[in-house]
């Protein structure tokens, strides 16, 4: 909590009302939380401590912030309301860089962690979580709360007032039916970055609708143009809309703390639609220079050739020749150099127009030999080329492997939870991924008493079952 936050805390709550500041020890910011009345003769209290208080010291619990942290969103706190995959991938990406995020969480807990199977976890424990949600949710601190209850919602406004940023993806119109529509949010913080996500976007014939990746593909057109020309539209292999839309959220929400010193807060809208269509890039222009929509081409580049796989004696390679430069090279590689002086095949956009005389001559070739004798000739031919490879592969190949692509990290309750590495490489402020996903509202006290709530009143929100 640094000094801003304490001092509007202290402002509203008091500095009797929770804790105190006792000071920093290095980089550790400590608060020491009052001794709670109802003490007993012996000097314990008599009441059994709650799931959320036990283990907290008689004379007052220590919390230590999280240190060690010099990503340059540090000291950057983010409530994330949002369940799934667009806004948690958004989230998942300011944690990594540093900021501190909230991770509110229905009573049930977030969608994806009953996403499985795989597992991690014990479900006779309460503990098993699909590995769905421990791919977005590392880096951050869970709260479980009930949002329908009126405490539930003073919990999040109190969260909300101290914040930079709120993330979320409700239904157009939900947030604003919990009481907490563009005014309200106005006045409780007029510095606050909102990022609201939806399927569709917040205006529109289909404003209301809830947004599903697999749908957006298929409207959105990326499915029109995904798969063998022979078959059916298919859609991508991992959830592409809501990556891209966490992405786009991304961007804009830095884009909004930059731009908050002189415009103060603001809403942003990102939509899975919308941002399923700025990827289209090259196919959308392409529709709109000729008229005509683009179709199917498999692994084939609609305005580069060759650029697709090929099928060897004993597996498959991809070959990208990217320029002029690299084509005679190729054909010298495979042993065809007269391909190269051909009038036929001389330019890209000869190419391009001669595709289907073209590739089958080059897939002859290639059919001669192994994809590791290809590979090799290739690369000393200094034309882009590799192996076809799996996910597991991947992740062991030397390259993945030089740079730490899979970063080993366990839970104390769930086991091994293994991360992707970010992709983020920051010379002096660099990304990090300092904790596990976390259990469904494993943060909740914690999160409670930073918010200015004493072990009584967090025992008594427990009962009433807000959080």
């Amino acid at each position: 909590m640094d000094d801003r936050t304490f001092d509007a805390w202290r402002r509203r709550h008091g500095p009797g009302q929770a804790g105190k500041m006792i000071g920093s020890i290095g980089s550790r910011v400590c608060i020491k939380l009052r001794q709670p009345r109802g003490i007993g003769a012996h000097g314990e209290r008599r009441q059994a401590r709650s799931a959320l208080t036990r283990g907290v010291p008689r004379g007052g619990r220590t919390i230590a912030r999280m240190a060690g942290n010099p990503g340059p969103l540090a000291g950057i706190r983010v409530i994330d309301a949002s369940t799934v995959l667009a806004g948690p991938y958004c989230t998942m990406l300011l944690a990594d860089l540093g900021a501190d995020v909230v991770k509110v969480e229905p009573p049930e807990g977030d969608a994806t962690r009953g996403w499985g199977p795989p597992w991690v976890g014990d479900a006779a424990a309460g503990t098993r979580t699909a590995a769905y949600f421990l791919a977005v949710n590392r880096n951050k601190r869970s709260l479980r709360l009930d949002l329908r209850q009126p405490e539930g919602r003073e919990i999040l406004a109190r969260l909300l007032r101290d914040a930079d940023v709120l993330v979320e993806n409700f239904r157009s119109g939900g947030l604003a039916r919990l009481g907490f529509g563009d005014s309200t949010l106005a006045d409780l913080n007029p510095g606050l970055v909102h990022l609201a996500i939806s399927g569709y976007g917040a205006t529109g014939p289909e404003a209301t609708k809830p947004g599903y990746d697999f749908i957006v593909q298929a409207s959105g057109g990326l499915m029109s143009v995904t798969g063998h020309p022979d078959g059916p539209p298919t859609k991508v292999g991992v959830a592409i809309s809501d990556v891209v839309a966490g992405l786009f959220g991304t961007i804009a929400v830095l884009s909004g703390l930059i731009a908050k010193p002189r415009a103060g807060g603001q809403r942003i809208d990102v939509s899975l639609l919308h941002s399923t269509l700025a990827v289209l890039v090259n196919q959308a222009q392409n529709a709109f220079v000729t008229g005509t929509a683009p179709g199917r081409r498999g692994n084939a580049h609609p305005n580069i050739v060759p650029y697709e796989t090929f099928e060897t004696a004993d597996g498959t390679i991809a070959v990208a020749v990217g320029s002029e430069r690299q084509w005679p090279r190729l054909c010298a590689a495979i042993g065809a150099p007269e391909l190269a002086a051909d009038p036929r095949f001389a330019t890209n956009g000869a190419r391009v127009e001669a595709r289907a005389e073209l590739i089958p001559l080059l897939a002859a070739r290639f059919a001669t030999a192994g994809s590791a004798a290809w590979l090799e000739r290739l690369e000393a031919a200094d034309v882009p080329a590799g192996p076809l490879l799996d996910v597991l592969e991947a992740f062991a190949s030397p390259r993945a492997v030089a740079s730490q692509a899979r970063v080993r990290m366990s839970h104390p309750l769930l086991g091994r939870v293994d991360q992707v590495r970010s992709p983020f490489e920051l010379s002096s402020t660099p990304a990090t991924i300092r904790t596990p996903p976390p259990l469904l509202g494993e943060h909740s006290g914690d999160i409670l008493r930073e918010a200015g709530y004493g072990i009584e009143e967090i025992e008594e929100l427990e009962r009433s079952g807000v959080v």
